[in-house]
């Protein structure tokens, strides 16, 4: 079980394929349209079941629990080698402007 008030994620279906609009991409049509939330657990329950949420937003969002205490997943992808020496550059700017103007 799944305690009320732990950070957890649900999901559920917004659209059915059949139902989507006729002018997305036809490779858009033919999936449902669907939301993944985040947010507090508003009863206590278990995996698989349908649950409300409180979000960070204020909301309350209901959809089938799928994760307690989901990490994230996402990634910026590898350093730019160009852009990792920016931050040093704009330090030694400022530092030159900043004795030109005393």
């Amino acid at each position: 079980m799944i305690r009320k008030g732990s950070w957890v994620e649900i999901h559920r279906i917004i659209l059915e394929p059949e139902s989507r609009a006729a002018h997305i991409p036809v490779d858009t049509k033919k999936v449902p349209l669907e939301l993944k939330a985040r947010g507090f657990l508003l009863e206590t329950s278990e995996i698989g079941k349908e649950v409300s949420i409180g979000t960070l937003a204020g909301r309350v969002l209901t959809g089938t629990l799928i994760a307690e205490n989901p990490g994230y997943e996402h990634t910026f992808g590898k350093p730019i080698s160009e852009l990792l020496a920016i931050g040093e550059e704009l330090k030694n700017i400022l530092r030159k402007k900043s004795s030109l103007k005393k």
